[in-house]
This record gives structure tokens, sequence and C-alpha cells, in this order.
């Protein structure tokens, strides 16, 4: 099933959307992560994720409240439906313990969100031949699986 059937299938069940528009994106630097992390919302283990919000190229949309997004695995296909309910810039030495238990990863704690996103960022950072530091601004974004 392609992501617009998917988008399509999706409307036809839920009367109440009423919107055309959605973001379709995978989560995760490798496919096998990306498969990990479509899992983890479909199971509804992982309620939220943090992008570096200076990373986002001027024809990219930043997330907000109230879109829908269709989470994809690592090979491109459609998983789940989420939609977002809160999107916060927060300097990347400021997320909270709460953010990175909702994130939904490893143990769950803070010290392991900040050592996986420090590398993933770093790298993120590195190919657009810029320097990651502690207090990149980062959207902090907290949304439900409604499929």
């Amino acid at each position: 099933m392609t992501v617009e059937e998917f988008w399509q299938h999706f409307k036809a069940t839920h009367p109440e959307v009423t919107t055309d528009h959605y973001d379709a994106y995978g989560m995760g630097s490798t496919d096998a992560f990306a498969d990990q992390l479509a899992l983890l919302i479909k199971r509804g283990q992982k309620t939220a994720t943090t992008s570096a919000k200076d990373l986002y190229t001027p024809e990219e949309a930043f997330p907000f409240v109230g879109e829908y997004n269709v989470i994809l695995d690592g090979s491109n296909h459609p998983v789940c439906v989420t939609q977002t309910k809160v999107v916060e810039t927060i300097p990347f030495d400021q997320v909270s313990a709460e953010h990175a238990y909702h994130e939904g990863e490893g143990d769950r704690t803070l010290a392991y969100w900040r050592d996986v996103h420090r590398k993933v960022f770093s790298s993120f950072y590195q190919q657009c031949h810029r320097e990651f530091n502690e207090q990149i601004p980062c959207l902090c974004e907290v949304f439900e699986r409604v499929d």
C-alpha cells in the first residue's frame, strides 16, 4: 500500500479528519533503527520525538500542533498515523527527563537520551558542515498514535 493509499484509508475510517494535509516520514538514521522506532510508536511506547531545529531547510515546515503524520518503517512503508499534540523549542541541555521517557527508547532515561541524541545530532551537524553544541535549539514534539 502506498503512503497516499494508507492516508486515504485512514481518512475513510476517521470521518472526523477533514484535512488533506499530512507529513510522512521515518525516524532514525538507519533502516533498522527506523523499523524499531516505527514499532515503538505503533505499540504506543514512543509518544515523543526531537529534531534539531536549525537543521531544517527553508523548504521544510516545522511540525505543528494538530498535524497528522504517517509514520514509515525503514522500507518507507506506512505503519501508523500520529497527531502532533505539543511542539516546544528547548535547548539540547534543557530537554527534560520526562520528554526523554516519552521518547520510549533504550532505558528511557535522560542520560540514555542525551548519549544517543548527542551522537546522532553531531553526525547530522557534521554532514551540514556545522558544529553541534549542547545549546542547539531542539524541536521537542509530543504526539498521539491515532491509527
